[in-house]
């Protein structure tokens, strides 16, 4: 009995030691004149600041590279997936920053679907040679908290996933401009986050 005991704690420990090694998912370091493509909805485009505070502004600013905005409030994941080609190839980015969903989840639309457009728009960026890095949106609710599938997405293409900004911001009215927007200092914590996964992953 003891040494089945021993034999699964043996396994648990490794299993265990296993998940903490997994190393974090890198991007190749950016060029010092390298343009970062942040796409997305209203959340990119800055709504509920002006142009200089949104997220892509000071992002560009924190680390010290051409950050081009291609946000379009309103904007579902179907139709991001639809446009995301042509701002691809209009822009030649070495890297996109994705944050779509949003507008799925407020228009109660089905989040399979969204994953799955998400899912697409990664596709899609790396057979151009774009790498990628996800930005979850949380859904909108009591405690605001974005569904696994942006866990799911990361795991799958190992890409890095910013996850933890959009949920803490959308739970702080000092951080929101209305229910689903930060204001100035909720998109300053935003790009400070971004910024700081960009800089684990070795692209700054």
């Amino acid at each position: 009995m003891r040494l089945i005991r021993a034999a699964v704690s043996l396994a648990l420990l490794a299993a265990l030691l296993g998940a903490c090694g997994g190393s974090a998912p890198k991007l190749a370091p950016l060029a010092s004149d390298a343009v970062v493509l942040a796409f997305g909805d209203s959340i990119t485009a800055g709504t509920g600041a002006n142009a200089v505070q949104s997220y892509p502004s000071m992002l560009a600013s924190l680390i010290a590279r051409k950050v081009e905005s291609a946000g379009v409030p309103g904007e579902t994941s179907a139709a991001g997936l639809a446009r995301l080609p042509e701002m691809l190839d209009y822009y030649r980015p070495q890297l996109v920053i994705i944050c779509e969903g949003g507008n799925d989840f407020l228009r109660k639309l089905d989040e399979k679907r969204a994953a799955d457009n998400i899912r697409a728009m990664v596709r899609t960026a790396r057979d151009k040679g774009v790498a990628v890095l996800l930005v979850a949106v949380p859904k909108p609710g009591l405690l605001p908290s974005p569904p696994d599938f942006y866990e799911e997405i990361a795991a799958e293409f190992r890409i890095p996933l910013e996850a933890a900004a959009l949920k803490r911001i959308m739970r702080d009215n000092e951080l929101k401009s209305d229910l689903v927007h930060p204001n100035a200092k909720g998109y300053a914590e935003l790009a400070r986050s971004v910024a700081e996964v960009l800089k684990k992953s070795g692209a700054i």
